[in-house]
């Protein structure tokens, strides 16, 4: 593979690029180069969130982590990256800079309008891993076709940068916590369209939490990508209201949360939502039809040193036997010690509870919002 800065010994390679017309541009014009429409920098992307973005990293690259809803438009495909780093380990520069140009030759006139398809004719952003070579020679490339692109100041890297650094800033985090079956996912949406600021961490992971959370049909991100998709919500809260935010592990499924976040929703306080066991199992049974048996039985063997040989056997049976109100029963005994052994770790006069008639009770929102109201008063008045 390439090294990560492949722009520092490919400089050579885009000085005596083809994508030039005419005479070649030196090596110092082509590092200072700006783009007609000039550059952008983090905040400014952030603040203006319907700019097209085009990421000229390798698909691999862009698999990884990418700026939420940037289009992928390769100037090298995971296979290019692989070969010219080959050659350049084994046979030297020279030789690998030759294939380069083979191949960025090869496609240049796709490359460009790949771009006008995906960006249009207004103004966009091109960026590379950090903002050098490779999306100053596209976004020369670009200028050329009498398209519109800008450049991203710093490249993926600078908004890796701003990503990891925003979570160490403050927010005033009220943790909505109950025990499974509760129906938080849906009162966080409720108190949204309440006026309320929320983050769905689930939402983002693509993962509701448990051993039994993930989605059908849907995979999760990387972490890292986990974490630009939070960007921008993060970004944007106003840090003077309360923001709601589901009380969660660390580790969603195969993600985790930013440890600067995690750190401020453990010291959080938390609105409790309760409700009664015979309607959480109701709610569940509904939330979980779409979940095979396959799928249950895989999910549930791995708690097995949790819940005991013989409980693990009675799910298993259980489900077997088409009984998945029984199951549900079954998980729930550890699913409910588990979360008051977490709840013990917490000051009482941290949690407040909001009682509910059923999961997901609308009625829980006017009271929650009081709750928020409450404590920020509190906050203010220390």
């Amino acid at each position: 593979m390439l090294p990560d800065r492949f722009s520092e010994w490919a400089r050579p390679f885009f000085a005596i690029s083809p994508f030039y017309s005419g005479a070649q541009p030196a090596l110092d014009e082509l590092q200072t180069y700006r783009p007609n429409n000039g550059t952008v920098d983090v905040p400014w992307l952030l603040d203006h969130p319907d700019t097209s973005v085009v990421d000229v990293r390798s698909p691999g690259e862009y698999a990884q982590g990418h700026i939420p809803g940037a289009v992928s438009a390769p100037l090298f495909s995971d296979d290019e990256r692989a070969i010219v780093g080959t050659l350049y380990k084994q046979q030297g520069r020279a030789v690998a800079i030759e294939r380069g140009l083979e191949f960025a030759t090869e496609k240049a006139d796709a490359l460009a309008e790949a771009i006008a398809d995906a960006a249009g004719e207004s103004p966009f952003v091109i960026h590379c891993w950090r903002g050098g070579m490779r999306s100053r020679g596209v976004a020369r490339l670009c200028d050329q076709r009498n398209l519109k692109p800008q450049l991203l100041n710093g490249g993926y890297k600078s908004f890796r940068q701003a990503a990891l650094k925003s979570f160490e800033q403050h927010r005033n985090i009220i943790l909505l916590a109950g025990k499974t079956g509760t129906g938080k996912t849906i009162l966080l949406q409720k108190l949204s369209d309440a006026g309320e600021q929320m983050i769905d961490l689930e939402g983002l992971a693509v993962h509701r939490g448990s051993v039994f959370g993930a989605i059908p049909g849907r995979d999760q991100p990387t972490t890292e990508q986990f974490e630009n998709l939070l960007f921008p919500q993060w970004h944007q809260l106003d840090p003077l209201q309360p923001v709601w935010i589901e009380g969660e592990n660390q580790a969603i499924g195969r993600v985790h949360v930013p440890q600067h976040l995690f750190e401020q929703m453990v010291t959080a306080p938390i609105a409790l939502v309760e409700a009664d066991r015979g309607s959480r199992i109701e709610f569940l049974l509904k939330d979980y039809e779409v979940v095979s048996d396959e799928n249950l039985i895989d999910a549930v063997q791995r708690l097995k040193k949790r819940l005991g040989g013989l409980r693990l056997q009675q799910a298993i049976d259980a489900i077997h036997d088409g009984n998945r109100q029984e199951f549900a029963n079954l998980t729930l005994d550890y699913y409910d010690k588990s979360y008051g052994k977490a709840l013990q770790h917490r000051h009482p006069d941290e949690i407040h509870t909001v009682s509910m008639k059923r999961p997901a009770d609308p009625q829980a929102v006017a009271p929650l919002i009081e709750l928020a109201k409450s404590l920020k008063t509190t906050t203010t008045g220390r």
